[in-house]
């Protein structure tokens, strides 16, 4: 008799055991087993959109709550004394769809709210909306501190491991969205960010290379539009400086030559577009639309 307790407690787990997995739990009326998970998967997001906030840390929050608009994290400005490590809000759940990109392409994809993650930071941005400018006099914009800018590279190195981001997919609210949008700016720190091994940068000796290159014979202008499509931007290669192809400018200018983004095409601005085709989409150089106007290497 002493031995019934035991036996009594051991016949449940063998009968249940028997096939290795515990009774999966009922959902809706089915039984959902979870024992064969499949290796053949990969993560939905593919690219990572910074913004900001143009408003403080309590209006930034109050607003990204929604019911309008939300974004996956904000980065405040300054470290939580609290916590002893800088604070980062999660306002979505990566594998939900936040309100953040809007109207949106780039490299072929649309509607980016589909595939991507949005992170703001708190910042003011600019003083005067740039388009008042000359007439308002030079643009002043908000400096991101540095505090905030180490907890932005800890989460999107975080980000770029778990969902294994393409650093040309690491990307402005503005380069998606270029007629519409300026976030982060040209104040934003994209060198230092590549400096940590995040997103992208043109090696000075390919835009020395092509600056060279393109002072005696630059590209024309319906090339450049082709070189900007190249890159991921959505522009069409009409040979005319329209609104479209001011702001896809604009928008390169600010993230890669930010002493100078007022969408104006140059001699600089191709160099650069050049350099960063060649380390990150060589491919694109040797294609019908710009192997005819790519310079080759140095003799």
């Amino acid at each position: 008799m002493r031995y019934l307790p035991l036996i009594t407690m051991l016949i449940p787990l063998l009968l249940g055991g028997c096939a290795g997995v515990e009774r999966p739990p009922e959902a809706d009326g089915i039984a959902i087993d979870a024992s064969h998970p499949s290796s053949a998967h990969s993560s939905r997001v593919r690219s990572l959109v910074l913004h900001y906030t143009d408003e403080d840390e309590d209006t930034s929050l109050e607003i990204l709550s929604g019911p309008r608009v939300s974004a996956h994290y904000l980065v405040p400005q300054r470290p939580d004394r609290e916590l002893g490590a800088p604070r980062v809000y999660r306002l979505v759940d990566e594998s939900r769809r936040a309100w953040h990109a809007g109207a949106s392409a780039w490299a072929g994809r649309t509607h980016l709210n589909d595939s991507s993650l949005g992170i703001e930071l708190v910042n003011a941005g600019p003083d005067r909306e740039p388009a008042t400018t000359p007439p308002g006099g030079p643009v002043a914009w908000a400096p991101f501190p540095d505090a905030q800018v180490e907890a932005l590279i800890a989460l999107l190195r975080q980000l770029i491991e778990r969902h294994d981001i393409a650093p040309t997919d690491i990307l402005s609210h503005a380069e998606i969205a270029p007629t519409r949008k300026i976030d982060p700016g040209p104040a934003f720190p994209w060198r230092r960010l590549h400096a940590a091994g995040i997103g992208t940068w043109p090696a000075a000796a390919d835009v020395a290379r092509f600056r060279h290159a393109f002072a005696a014979d630059p590209p024309t202008l319906a090339t450049l539009q082709r070189a900007l499509t190249a890159w991921g931007y959505t522009v069409a290669p009409s040979d005319e400086l329209d609104a479209a192809t001011r702001g896809v400018l604009r928008a390169f200018q600010m993230r890669y030559r930010p002493a100078d983004h007022r969408g104006h095409p140059d001699t600089e601005t191709a160099a650069r577009l050049w350099s960063l085709l060649a380390r990150y989409r060589p491919e694109a150089l040797s294609s019908p639309a710009l192997a005819g106007a790519t310079p080759g290497p140095p003799g």
